[in-house]
């Protein structure tokens, strides 16, 4: 089984500059189509609820009880761009959309507030995400990663799950600290990363296979191994530096040097476990 564990839709596309078709550009069945062309069985609908979709949540559960064997929904809760961005009251609205959209998982952008994670209301929102059992999908770059290490401690049986290599990047230079945060972090356990984002890593993002990212994707192979890591497209926003199709041959095929047996782990059995399916 193949699972592309990070993707959006939209029922208006909230990027610019705007295409030609913003109502259908971005909606479920342009997604549903392409993994039907390239073997993927299902896809983790991250919601965001960003420009032109303020129901972009609703919409998603849409797509998940139309499409029940394809989509399993990711809320968006109180991500960087809504206006109940770590205000009080998070842990009661976390519970509330997982009661309603009967969540797996959430996703929760971050800006740079680090110490939220230690508040009283940041640590209610984590308590009740452990209470749920729910799957925490962040996004947080290399300065984040001590935060989350520590959080991650304090709720070893919560998935921490970072969005895109969380932080990786090939134009750093030696010697590479960034980088070291984001390889310490595989000493906690319940910390995966979305093998993802391969454009937003090289330094070149228009350079399929982005080749200057292979030492370090071999790097996060080998400390985090091959059960916490999970493969992800980020379609549609993938579109800007590859098709579909290359999101995924840019892992499968070019990544040869993790065996195949572990990249079919990486491709859908990790994240099948995660779901519980």
């Amino acid at each position: 089984m193949i699972i592309d564990c990070h993707t959006h839709a939209w029922d208006y596309w909230p990027y610019e500059p705007n295409v030609p078709n913003p109502e259908s550009h971005g909606r479920v069945e342009k997604l549903l189509w392409e993994m039907d062309q390239n073997g993927v069985d299902k896809a983790v609908m991250v919601c965001a609820r960003i420009d032109h979709n303020p129901n972009n949540n609703d919409y998603g559960a849409e797509c998940a009880e139309k499409y029940p064997d394809r989509i399993v929904q990711f809320a968006d809760v109180d991500c960087s761009w809504t206006d109940t961005y770590h205000t009080p009251g998070a842990a009661l609205r976390l519970a509330a959309a997982a009661d309603k959209y009967q969540l797996k998982g959430y996703t929760h952008y971050l800006k740079d507030d680090f110490e939220w994670f230690e508040s009283d209301e940041g640590l209610k929102f984590f308590t009740k995400t452990a209470e749920l059992g729910l799957i925490a999908s962040l996004a947080f770059g290399a300065p984040w990663h001590e935060h989350v290490r520590k959080l991650a401690r304090r709720f070893p049986d919560t998935i921490f799950l970072g969005h895109h290599m969380a932080g990786t990047r090939a134009s750093e230079k030696p010697p590479y600290p960034n980088f070291q945060e984001v390889l310490k972090s595989a000493e906690v356990p319940n910390i995966y990363l979305k093998m993802s984002g391969f454009g937003y890593v090289s330094q070149v993002e228009w350079d399929y296979p982005y080749s200057d990212t292979f030492w370090m994707v071999r790097k996060l192979y080998e400390h985090y191994g091959p059960e916490r890591l999970c493969w992800a497209s980020d379609y549609p926003p993938v579109l800007g530096y590859m098709t579909y199709k290359q999101s995924i041959e840019v892992f499968r095929t070019h990544c040869d040097f993790i065996p195949q047996k572990d990249r079919e782990m990486i491709l859908g059995e990790n994240m099948q476990r995660l779901l519980g399916l």
